[in-house]
């Protein structure tokens, strides 16, 4: 019996760490994430999601599904403050980083500042760093990926950004030889790179913690695919459908959908099945794990791909130009602690067939449903609408992805699906009610898991969502100005939402230590 049909129910807010407030232009792993979980606590929630924390960049418009490791965690979400309480800043320091409050997340500021800081805090720990315990540790339990991202990293300032593909041949090659000398070339700026992913990691570790004991769980995001830019397709280029040049051979992408007409073609190099199989899909399964030793629970972004993908060939301009592939389905996702319910949140939104469904129930796994796609169905007939949705789901009002329920609301939503709206909720609404409503029919809905965003919490219309897919530029800058829109009248509006519907629940805490987790070895070099 799934673990989700015992009239467990909780309920979380989703914000990205990114779009917290704080003096360095970007939210970050330090206090204000903290602060952030309280208020979750006083709304009556148990669960806080985030979006991805692998490091991307302006060059890949700072989208977090699009990132230079799997593994690895952005420079961006490094804590000053932290930083200074471990000795390891001045007081000085932090205010020369201090970047002015503005609307939105200025990536290029932010990230700027968080490399400085850490600089300077590597400085100041460079002698004797290599004979600490904690950093001795950390390189051990995370060489399966940390030396390739850390080389990978530094050649690729060094080459000023250019992708592996336009690197010395040898080095692009992983020859040993050039992996030798260039690793002894560039030795301080490899070494600069894993200090900076050891202080990251403690300070999301530290951050888990605390938010345990103020009662809320941490959910992460992880990606399907990864960059054909990142470390983890150089390392592992056999893993990948790629030409005998290291360039991109088919690509990932969804057919059209509810988002585009043309579909999204995503570019990323698609996986090599049969050579995953051959390694015991070992890349994957350390991955997943490495993910949920870090949070309470994991989305696992695209999932419907585990069961089929869509590959379009490289030179195809839409997505339209692609086709289904088969997935590794439960051959992969059953050697990932089996036996043990994981805490996996499966997004199996899209063009969902029955063998994906299967494929997450297999796994006790809680899929997605967005009240969005069903509230405004005049018929009723959506896996989406709040009466048909299942126990075993995460229920959102919005996410990410889509618009925020006003902006919905205002600018998508036609005649006769408001008028279903109303009828579902008993009422007449407005703009200015739409978003309530929209988290009152989330809540009460059958899911086990509801989540709202932070957005449609404050009631904010279109002007304020996080990703339009398919839109070049502009995306994931929203932030919250400041906490005090956070107050006592929202938080206590929906802590007494949960209370009648039920949501009361602890959030199955995760018991996977990162030290158990980190045990498994990554793939194979090649």
């Amino acid at each position: 019996m799934s673990r989700f049909g015992d009239g467990w129910r909780t309920a979380g807010i989703l914000a990205p760490l990114s779009a917290l407030p704080t003096p360095y232009g970007a939210g970050d792993l330090g206090p204000e994430a903290e602060k952030f979980a309280k208020f979750v606590r006083r709304a009556g929630g148990s669960l806080w999601q985030i979006l991805p924390l692998n490091p991307t960049a302006p060059s890949l418009g700072n989208s977090p599904y699009s990132a230079f490791s799997a593994s690895a965690v952005w420079e961006l979400y490094a804590s000053p403050e932290t930083l200074f309480e471990d000795g390891l800043l001045d007081r000085s320091d932090l205010r020369g980083l201090e970047i002015p409050p503005g609307g939105r997340v200025d990536y290029p500021r932010a990230a700027s500042a968080k490399r400085e800081a850490l600089d300077r805090a590597f400085r100041k720990s460079e002698r004797g760093l290599l004979d600490s315990p904690g950093f001795g540790g950390f390189m051990d339990m995370n060489r399966s990926w940390l030396d390739d991202y850390a080389l990978f990293m530094a050649a690729k300032e060094r080459f000023g950004g250019t992708p592996w593909t336009g690197w010395p041949r040898g080095l692009k090659d992983r020859e040993d030889g050039a992996l030798k000398a260039w690793g002894t070339d560039l030795s301080r700026e490899i070494l600069r790179v894993k200090f900076g992913q050891w202080r990251l990691f403690d300070q999301l570790m530290r951050l888990k913690a605390r938010l345990a004991d103020i009662g809320v769980g941490l959910i992460g995001d992880a990606a399907f695919y990864v960059n054909h830019d990142s470390s983890d397709v150089w390392a592992g280029r056999r893993l990948f459908r790629l030409d005998p040049e290291g360039g991109t051979a088919l690509m990932a992408g969804v057919p059209p959908d509810y988002y585009s007409e043309d579909g999204q073609l995503w570019g990323n190099p698609v996986y090599d099945w049969p050579r995953h199989r051959d390694d015991g899909y070992a890349w994957w399964t350390h991955r997943i794990l490495h993910n949920l030793g870090l949070f309470d629970w994991v989305r696992l972004d695209h999932f419907r791909a585990f069961a089929a993908c869509w590959t379009v060939p490289a030179d195809g301009r839409t997505a339209r130009s692609g086709g289904w592939s088969p997935g590794p389905g439960l051959d992969l996702l059953g050697r990932v602690d089996p036996g043990r319910s994981l805490n996996v949140i499966a997004e199996d939104l899209g063009f969902i067939t029955p063998d994906v469904t299967e494929l997450r129930r297999a796994r006790d796994f809680p899929g997605m449903r967005v009240m969005q796609f069903g509230a405004g169905d005049p018929g009723g007939l959506s896996s989406h609408c709040p009466f048909r949705i299942e126990p075993d789901n995460v229920c959102y009002s919005s996410t990410h992805d889509s618009n925020t329920s006003r902006g919905w609301y205002r600018t998508e939503l036609d005649p006769a699906g408001r008028r279903a709206l109303e009828l579902l909720c008993g009422r007449d609404l407005d703009e200015e009610l739409a978003a309530r409503a929209m988290i009152g029919l989330t809540w009460t809905s059958p899911a086990a898991i509801a989540m709202t965003t932070v957005q449609d919490l404050l009631n904010l219309d279109e002007g304020h969502r996080m990703n339009l897919p398919g839109s070049p530029s502009g995306n994931w800058e929203w932030r919250l100005e400041s906490f005090a829109a956070l107050d006592d009248r929202v938080a206590g509006g929906l802590s007494e939402l949960g209370a009648v519907s039920g949501r009361d629940g602890w959030s199955h805490p995760n018991t996977l230590s990162y030290e158990a987790a980190a045990a498994p070895s990554g793939p194979p070099e090649g």
